[in-house]
């Protein structure tokens, strides 16, 4: 299973890796650049309300580039959460916004409080070498714990298994929309959409309770 400690490992080493050759860049993150970064941003914070406060959880924080594009487009959040199983990550988040009294970071989900909402960008991409059926069963197991966490809703994007066979890579996930769609309609709400019209080779789940 992939949530065992090897996998885990595994996992926590890649991103270790990542992050010591490019930083606090979205390349430090395993994106291309920030631009495709924030094209992503765009598409999983329209769960979000732009109208008045609440409270998110980032699952899968990174380093924390979901706050600057909260900032930049004005979102008013009352508190924001960042969690991530990489204790470095963390540490570069909290150095990166240390004067942000309504930012908190934690690299347990048990120290963080319930919220309104959550998202998770590009958090279940990268499989490396398990096996889909067992990454797909951690999935669910991580969708069902953002689930839980989030009062209002949560977002999460997924490549999808519509990419192009000569570009897919085996050691990356490339999820069924229509199986997570059906999964989220019949386990966490009836409210769910489904994007996969912004000409990227993903697609994003929106969970609205």
């Amino acid at each position: 299973m992939p949530n065992s400690d090897d996998k885990l490992s595994n996992i926590k080493d890649y991103f270790s890796k990542k992050l010591s050759s490019f930083g606090t860049t979205s390349k430090g993150v395993d994106w291309n650049s920030l631009e495709a970064h924030e094209a992503r941003f765009t598409q999983l914070t329209k769960i979000l309300p732009a109208d008045r406060s609440f409270t998110v959880l980032d699952y899968g924080c990174g380093y924390g580039e979901l706050i600057n594009y909260l900032d930049k487009h004005q979102y008013p959040y009352q508190a924001y959460f960042g969690y991530d199983i990489l204790d470095e990550m963390i540490e570069a988040a909290r150095v990166n916004f240390a004067d942000r009294a309504n930012c908190r970071f934690a690299s347990r989900l048990d120290d963080i409080p319930a919220v309104e909402y959550a998202t998770a960008c590009g958090v279940f991409n990268m499989k490396l070498d398990a096996d889909y059926e067992s990454w797909t069963d951690f999935v669910i197991q991580s969708l069902t714990e953002m689930n839980d966490h989030a009062s209002l809703g949560f977002s999460v994007n997924f490549l999808t298994k519509y990419s192009d066979a000569d570009k897919m890579r085996p050691d990356l996930y490339y999820a069924d929309p229509c199986f997570l769609f059906d999964f989220a309609k019949t386990h966490f709400s009836r409210n769910v959409a489904l994007l996969h019209d912004y000409n990227l080779f993903d697609f994003t789940l929106l969970v609205r309770k």
